[in-house]
């Protein structure tokens, strides 16, 4: 997502971006507006538009300060023709604080709506949602019935929307995190069964809502089963010690040796110290060995600032880590910064398969078994 996807500057410490596919979007609005009223039409579609999605701009950095209240970062947010994203680097534990973070997006629509309403005479009655009279009544009266209409869809228990984060941490309160996910997923799977169901009949955008959030609700449920399987492990149980490197002075030729001498997608580069400098990509060297050819030094392609954490530390926070920085690797290292093994996210996985295995052998014979790499 993040490769299709230009950015439009830092706002309040986090960056935004926006999808290639939104100009599609304006495009398309503009082409059908401009054909049935000429270019007045045209231009006054793309300003609603853009209106709309600065009130999703707002509604995401509903949640993204309100995360910062409880000390929690956000990577980025990213602007879709869906709507928007706002990577924040983890959901807290506590249910309240999950509560307000969910609730937070909704209630900016809320306070737009009631600024429309109360300050620039929007004018909310029933006949005014009825999709085919829209056009039909002014600018501002519109764009307050959005932001009621984003409240109301956010707030569908569709987990991961706002909605089924709301649920699920309803359901944390008697419930543990990883059943109260599981709870809140099936149901988030089901609305989006529901909602895609409904886009066969005329709307294609639910779809691709639909499809979303049933990706989205898995991947949420696998990021909360993975933190839960790694709270009790130990580094060691899924480090990958026996690994390729590059060094500082390798060039993008002798990467791609490796690369087809090895299993691995990620190649660590490393100083004459040990220590990790970077990392070389499957992807990266590739797109390098295409455009500045096998002499390319790796210094010059590799991805930097590449987290690192102490061979003692709980595998849950390398997990934690992973996940947070959005890197390819994590170099497990020992107390002199060298790097000892590295964690990816497909090890990570093969840790969760492997676990997944284990306490089903456990439930059966009892016993403990481990990835050990």
């Amino acid at each position: 997502m993040m490769g299709w996807s230009i950015s439009l500057g830092r706002i309040a410490g986090t960056e935004v971006r926006i999808h290639l596919t939104f100009f599609l979007l304006l495009a398309w609005f503009g082409l059908v507006a401009g054909a049935q009223g000429g270019g007045g039409a045209a231009a006054s579609a793309i300003a609603f538009i853009l209106a709309i999605f600065a009130c999703v701009l707002a509604h995401e950095y509903g949640h993204v300060l309100m995360a910062r209240r409880f000390g929690i970062g956000t990577r980025d947010i990213i602007l879709l023709p869906i709507g928007g994203v706002a990577s924040i680097e983890r959901m807290p534990d506590n249910p309240t604080q999950e509560l307000l973070i969910a609730l937070a997006g909704p209630a900016v629509n809320v306070v737009i709506a009631l600024i429309l309403i109360l300050f620039f005479g929007a004018n909310i009655h029933p006949g005014n949602s009825d999709p085919a009279a829209l056009q039909n009544i002014d600018f501002v009266s519109r764009l307050a019935l959005i932001n009621i209409v984003l409240v109301v869809f956010n707030l569908l228990p569709a987990f991961p929307m706002d909605g089924g984060r709301a649920l699920k941490a309803l359901l944390s309160y008697k419930l543990d995190k990883v059943t109260a996910t599981r709870i809140a997923a099936r149901i988030g799977q089901a609305a989006a069964f529901g909602l895609g169901f409904l886009g066969l009949f005329g709307n294609p955008l639910l779809i691709f809502i639909a499809l979303f959030v049933f990706l989205a609700a898995s991947h949420e449920t696998y990021a909360v089963e993975l933190g839960e399987a790694t709270q009790k492990a130990n580094m060691r149980d899924a480090t990958i010690t026996s690994f390729s490197h590059l060094d500082t002075t390798s060039s993008v030729g002798d990467a791609v040796k490796a690369l087809l001498g090895t299993p691995q997608r990620e190649f660590p580069v490393t100083d004459g110290a040990g220590r990790l400098r970077g990392v070389l990509t499957r992807d990266g060297m590739i797109q390098a060995l295409a455009s500045s050819g096998p002499d390319t030094p790796v210094l010059d392609v590799m991805e930097r600032e590449i987290p690192t954490i102490g061979y003692r530390a709980p595998l849950s926070q390398a997990a934690e880590l992973l996940h947070s920085s959005g890197k390819p690797l994590v170099g497990v290292v020992d107390d002199g910064e060298r790097v000892v093994g590295i964690i990816t996210l497909e090890n990570l996985a093969e840790f969760m398969l492997v676990e997944r295995a284990s306490q089903g052998w456990r439930r059966s014979h009892g016993g403990d078994v481990r990835s050990v790499r």
